[in-house]
C-alpha cells in the first residue's frame, strides 16, 4: 500500500493553517492516504468543540483527509500526555500508518525528541528537581519546565520550549512513539501564523482561539477570510441552525449544580484533583452561580485554569480517577465518523492487517456485541458527552446523536 500519513488534531473549526499543515505534511511525507483522529465534542484544554465531531469530520474530509477517527473523550479531555498517549495507541494499532505528523513552535526534531527522553527516561537528577520544584506549590507544568531547564543547563537554547502549546503535545506524541516502540515516523512541521492564544489576523491566518472568539462576540465577518470555503460554508450553516456551542460557559449551571450534588469524596475521585482541592471546589460551587466567579474563588499557583476547567469537564461528564487509569490500561476502539472513497479504501486495509481491532461503524451493534467492560465504558462516555453537548445548542438540542447520525462519506 502506498504510504499512510497520521494526523491528531481537534480542528476546531478546521481553518487555513491547518489545511497548510495537511498539505505540507502530504508533501514532505509523500503520503498518498491519510488518517486523522480528532477530538470529539470536548477537547483538550477543557473546553467544547465549537460544532459537533461529524461537522468537523466533513471539514477534514473535504479539504483532503481521506479517513478520520473519533479519539474517545476520555482522551481528548485528558492531560497533553493522556491525550497523547491515546492518539498514538489508535494509530498504531491501524499497523499501516508509515508517518505522523504534529505542528510545533520550535520545529527542530532533536530538540523535541531530548525532551521526550528524558520525560521518558526520568533520570534521577530530573526527579530530584522536579520534586524540588513542586515543593514549592507552583503547577506541574510550570514545576516540569523548569526541572527539565536545570537539567539541560542551556537556558538560551531551550528556554520557552515547554511554554508553547504545540511544542507540549509534539514532545508528548513523541513520549508516546517511544513508549510503545513505535515503528510510525514522527515529522514536525512549524507552526505557520499568529500563536496559539492571539486574536490576530495575519494574512489568511487566525488562531482556533480567535476564530472561537469571533463567533462568541458575534464577530462573522471575517470568518471567510481564515476558513478554506468548504469549512466556512458548514460553519455557517451550523451557526444558522443554531447547532453551535461557544464554550464551556454555556454549561456552567450544570455544572455547578453538578458540584452541588456531589459529595466531598466523589468529587476527590474525579481525576486531577489532589492534595485536599475538592474542599475549595465544593465550597466555589455553594457559594457562586458562574463560572467567573468559580475560577476566581478556585485559582491557585498549584491549579492551572486549565486543569480547573478539565476538572470541570470530568465532573460533568462522569468521569472518575478509575476510568481515567482504565483507559491507560486498554487498546482503545477505533470510532469511525468519515471517509472518502480512499478513505474506504484504508479501512478495508485495516481491517485486514488486524481482525481483532475493535473497529465502530456502528454505535448500536458495538454496544450489543462488545464484551469488553473498559471499552464499553468509554463507548458510555462518548455517547454521553454528546447528549451532554447538544444542551449547549440555541435550538434541536436532540439526544442520541450518536446512535442516528450516518457516518460521512463522500
Amino acid at each position: 500500500m502506498d504510504a499512510v500519513l497520521g494526523i491528531i488534531g481537534e480542528y476546531n473549526p478546521f481553518h487555513n493553517g491547518h489545511l497548510h499543515h495537511l498539505n505540507e505534511s502530504k508533501k514532505i511525507t509523500g503520503a498518498n492516504y491519510t488518517v486523522a483522529v480528532i477530538s470529539g465534542n470536548f477537547v483538550q484544554r477543557g473546553n467544547v468543540a465549537l460544532i459537533d465531531k461529524w461537522s468537523r469530520a466533513k471539514m477534514a474530509i473535504l479539504n483532503g483527509v481521506d479517513l478520520v477517527l473519533e479519539l474517545p473523550c476520555i482522551y481528548s479531555i485528558s492531560s497533553a500526555e493522556n491525550f497523547a498517549s491515546g492518539a498514538i495507541k489508535i494509530l498504531n494499532s491501524l499497523k499501516i500508518v508509515d508517518a505522523v505528523s504534529f505542528g510545533s513552535e520550535i520545529n527542530d526534531m532533536s530538540v523535541l525528541k531530548e525532551f521526550a527522553t528524558i520525560l521518558t527516561e526520568e533520570p534521577d537528577e530530573y526527579k530530584s528537581l522536579l520534586a524540588h520544584e513542586l515543593s514549592k506549590g507552583i503547577s506541574f507544568p510550570k514545576a516540569r519546565e523548569n526541572a527539565l531547564l536545570m537539567y539541560l543547563n542551556d537556558i538560551r537554547k531551550y528556554a520557552n520550549v515547554l511554554s508553547s502549546p504545540n511544542n507540549i503535545l509534539a514532545i508528548e506524541y513523541l513520549k508516546a512513539l517511544q513508549i510503545s516502540e513505535s515503528t510510525i515516523e514522527p515529522v514536525s512541521i512549524k507552526r505557520k501564523g499568529p500563536g496559539y492564544n492571539s486574536n490576530m489576523v495575519i494574512d489568511n491566518l487566525a488562531s482556533g482561539t480567535a476564530i472561537r472568539r469571533y463567533i462568541e462576540n458575534r464577530n462573522f465577518y471575517s470568518l471567510d477570510k481564515v476558513l478554506p470555503q468548504v469549512s466556512y460554508d458548514i460553519l455557517s450553516d451550523a451557526i444558522k441552525k443554531g447547532h453551535y456551542v461557544s464554550g464551556l460557559e454555556r454549561f456552567e449551571k450544570e455544572i455547578i449544580f453538578t458540584l452541588r450534588r456531589m459529595t466531598i469524596a466523589e468529587i476527590a475521585d474525579l481525576p486531577d484533583v489532589s492534595e485536599g482541592f475538592e474542599n475549595s471546589l465544593k465550597n466555589a460551587a455553594n457559594s457562586c452561580n458562574n463560572l467567573a466567579e468559580f475560577r476566581r474563588l478556585v485559582k491557585s499557583k498549584r491549579y492551572t485554569q486549565t486543569r480547573i476547567d478539565r476538572i470541570l469537564l470530568y465532573a460533568l461528564l462522569g468521569f472518575t480517577k478509575d476510568d481515567m487509569e482504565d483507559s491507560k490500561k486498554v487498546e482503545p476502539y477505533i470510532r469511525v465518523l468519515g471517509f472518502n472513497s480512499k478513505g474506504e479504501e484504508l479501512l478495508s486495509e485495516i481491517c485486514k492487517e488486524n481482525k481483532k481491532l475493535q473497529v465502530v461503524t456502528s454505535v448500536k451493534n458495538f454496544m450489543s456485541t462488545c464484551r469488553n467492560k473498559k471499552l464499553l465504558m468509554m463507548l458510555e462516555k462518548d455517547i454521553q458527552a454528546t447528549n451532554t453537548y447538544t444542551l449547549g445548542y440555541e435550538y434541536d438540542s436532540f439526544s442520541n446523536l450518536d446512535y442516528t447520525t450516518k457516518l460521512i462519506k463522500y
